[in-house]
């Protein structure tokens, strides 16, 4: 059970490159189709007056993936070293990654706030209980 544990942890990684080509194509994309030339937006502060938010949604949302999601590393990480990982580790991992995808796919397309926060809190929740189970757990030894 514990390998099964590295498909939630890679579909993550996935995600991650999913919206970082998805940032540089809506990006790179209107860049062009406007003329802009990349030295007009050497600072994060030029790129957010000239890209329009919608553009800019999935940079936001890729900097969202280096947050929350690196403690989910950890944890899946630390339960596959530990070989303690089993089969409610690996659904509430699927489940984390199910509403990252989701709450990832709102933000970069029609990024409806509360839709977007019902996911992250969401996902949130499985982390934190994914947290509390591996602390559970390490108490225990002693």
């Amino acid at each position: 059970m514990p390998a099964n544990l590295l498909n939630p942890l890679v579909a993550m990684m996935v995600l991650t490159f999913v919206v970082w080509v998805w940032m540089y194509a809506r990006r790179l994309g209107y860049m062009v189709r406007h003329g802009i030339d990349p030295q007009q937006v050497n600072t994060p502060q030029k790129m957010a007056l000239l890209l329009p938010e919608s553009v800019e949604a999935p940079s936001n949302n890729l900097k969202n993936l280096f947050e929350l999601p690196v403690l989910f590393y950890v944890i899946c990480l630390t339960l596959l070293h530990l070989g303690w990982a089993n089969t409610g580790d690996v659904t509430a991992a699927w489940l984390f990654v199910g509403l990252r995808a989701a709450h990832s796919a709102v933000h970069c397309t029609v990024n409806l706030v509360k839709v977007r926060f019902a996911f992250y809190l969401l996902s949130s929740l499985v982390l934190w209980f994914m947290l509390a189970t591996l602390l559970r757990r390490v108490l225990a030894l002693g």
